[in-house]
């Protein structure tokens, strides 16, 4: 039956296609991968170049450079610019580079489901024997090879140039560590559009605007919640479990993993649920 399924879904997609794309159209999975594969590609090379760019500037620091920083920005990790660790917590991985795959989740997520409801393209699919879990599963399952792609790019990235920017004081294991929990940072957004999309029907503007704008609030919770101390909010943020347990000093937290893995897991579920008990079409 799965074979089947599989089968119908790839003649829905496959009238005047190429040799390639009918070859990557035997699953949603496959499928969903070959067409986003250019856009995932920029959005890799594009954190991967950044985070190479600013770990680079690590041995350009001087011993004073930590008490320039703003305190407003210490709880953004730049509490400790002397470390390499203390250094990259700060300017690599609590800036710009889980904002990245925090936009990255909202704006593929959003096209999961929301783009082909919108357009409708969904009633195509779901008119052959393919069951709208099994659907959103593969969807997501590819967004998911996405932020592991994004992670990995940006592993190589920094390893790359861990000798030459004087970063060898972090092991591999550590930044092995903090990809790992960058790929589900990007998860978790993935995860909160595509339920979202899947729950709603609305379109795909509406449902990476509130992904993004829930991702962007929740890291100003994190970030400014000691200058008002209020510690506490920082632990209802991804934010929190994604660079809390300072992964470059002290390794894989697997009970931080487990927490942004079990909110992924909810917010799909959710997604799902609501998405095979909805009416579906504009």
């Amino acid at each position: 039956m799965t074979a089947v399924r599989d089968n119908a879904l790839s003649r829905a997609t496959l009238p005047g296609t190429s040799g390639p794309s009918r070859a990557f159209s035997r699953s949603a999975y496959t499928k969903t991968l070959f067409d986003n594969r250019r856009i995932l590609a920029v959005w890799a090379l594009a954190t991967g170049l950044l985070a190479m760019a600013y770990a680079g500037f690590y041995p350009q620091l001087t011993a004073d450079a930590s008490d320039s920083v703003p305190e407003a920005m210490r709880g953004f990790g730049f509490d400790d610019l002397t470390s390499a660790a203390g250094y990259l917590q700060g300017a690599v991985f609590g800036l710009l580079v889980p904002l990245l795959v925090t936009f990255y989740g909202a704006a593929t997520g959003a096209r999961m489901i929301s783009a082909d409801e919108e357009s409708g393209y969904l009633d195509l699919l779901l008119a052959h024997p393919v069951s709208r879990t099994r659907l959103l599963l593969h969807r997501i399952a590819a967004l998911a090879t996405g932020a592991v792609l994004i992670a990995a790019v940006v592993l190589g990235a920094l390893l790359a140039v861990r000798t030459s920017a004087e970063l060898d004081s972090i092991s591999a294991a550590g930044f092995t560590a903090q990809a790992v929990n960058l790929a589900l940072l990007a998860l978790v957004f993935g995860a909160l559009a595509t339920g979202i999309g899947a729950a709603t029907g609305k379109g795909r503007a509406t449902v990476f605007g509130v992904t993004a704008g829930t991702g962007v609030l929740a890291y100003a919770f994190h970030g400014f919640a000691p200058q008002i101390g209020a510690d506490w909010l920082r632990h209802l943020t991804p934010f929190h479990y994604y660079i809390g347990g300072e992964p470059l000093k002290n390794g894989f937290q697997l009970a931080d993993a487990g927490v942004l893995t079990a909110t992924s897991a909810v917010l799909i579920g959710l997604g799902a649920w609501r998405f095979d008990r909805r009416d579906i079409g504009r």
